[in-house]
C-alpha cells in the first residue's frame, strides 16, 4: 500500500515537472485508455444533464451505442492532451485553450452532423437550460465551459492515473488491458455507425428503443 501511493506520488510530480519518457507502444496504450475513460465521463456527464434537462421526470440514453460511451468527448481528450499537455503547470492556460479549442470542435462537429443528417441534430442548445451564449444551436458558454472545468480533470486527474498504470503494471498486462477496452468500445462505435446501416443490422438506438429506453429528440430544420 506504501509502495502504492509512493510511485503514485513519484509519478505525479514527474509529470508535474519533466515530461514522459514512456515509449511510443505504452504511450498508445495510455491514448487508449483516455478514450475509453473520457467517452464514458462524457456519457455520464449527458445521463446526468439531460434527466435535469427534462424536468427530472426520466432519464434519456445518450450516444448511438451499446455502451455508455460517447465519441467527442473521446475525440476532444485527445485533443486536449496535444494542446495542453506542455502547459499543465499552468491550469488557466490548459482552461483556457479547452475553452475555446473544444467549444470550436463541438462547433464544426454540430454544424457538419447536421448537414450530413439532414437537419435531423444530436444536440440543439436551441431546446436546452442554461443556454446563454448559443450559436446556431450547437455551442453555449455553458457546454464550452463545462469542457474547460473537465480538460482540468483530465490533465490532473486523468492523464496522471493512466501514467501510474502504465508504470506500476507489467507492460504486457497494461497493453493487453488498455487496449482490449479501447478496441470494444470503438467496435461498438463503428458498428452503429457503419457496419449495421451497411449490413442492415439493428443498432443500438433500434434495440434499445425496443427495450423502452427514452432518447432526446430535437425538431427537425
Amino acid at each position: 500500500m506504501k509502495r502504492s501511493k509512493f510511485v503514485w506520488k513519484q509519478t505525479f510530480q514527474n509529470y508535474m515537472s519533466k515530461d514522459h519518457n514512456i515509449d511510443s507502444i505504452t504511450m498508445l496504450g495510455v491514448f487508449a485508455l483516455i478514450i475509453v475513460i473520457a467517452g464514458i465521463f462524457g456519457f455520464i456527464y449527458e445521463f446526468i444533464f439531460y434527466y435535469f434537462n427534462g424536468g427530472m421526470k426520466e432519464f434519456y440514453w445518450r450516444g448511438g451505442n451499446f455502451l455508455p460511451w460517447i465519441n467527442i468527448y473521446a475525440t476532444g481528450s485527445i485533443m486536449i492532451y496535444y494542446l495542453t499537455y506542455k502547459y499543465r503547470k499552468k491550469p488557466w492556460k490548459i482552461f483556457f485553450i479547452s475553452f475555446i479549442a473544444c467549444g470550436v470542435l463541438e462547433l464544426i462537429s454540430g454544424w457538419g452532423m447536421d448537414i450530413v443528417r439532414n437537419g435531423n441534430r444530436c444536440w440543439d442548445y436551441n431546446n436546452e437550460i442554461l443556454n446563454f451564449g448559443n450559436i446556431g444551436g450547437y455551442v453555449c458558454f455553458r457546454s464550452a465551459f463545462f469542457f474547460g472545468i473537465s480538460s482540468l480533470l483530465l490533465m490532473y486527474v486523468i492523464v496522471p492515473i493512466c501514467f501510474y498504470l502504465a508504470c506500476s503494471l507489467d507492460k504486457k498486462v497494461f497493453l493487453t488491458i488498455s487496449i482490449t477496452l479501447c478496441t470494444i468500445v470503438l467496435f461498438d462505435e463503428f458498428y452503429n455507425l457503419a457496419f449495421a446501416r451497411i449490413l442492415q443490422l439493428p443498432r443500438a438506438y433500434d434495440v434499445y428503443k425496443e427495450l423502452g429506453f427514452h432518447f432526446v429528440t430535437f425538431p427537425k430544420n
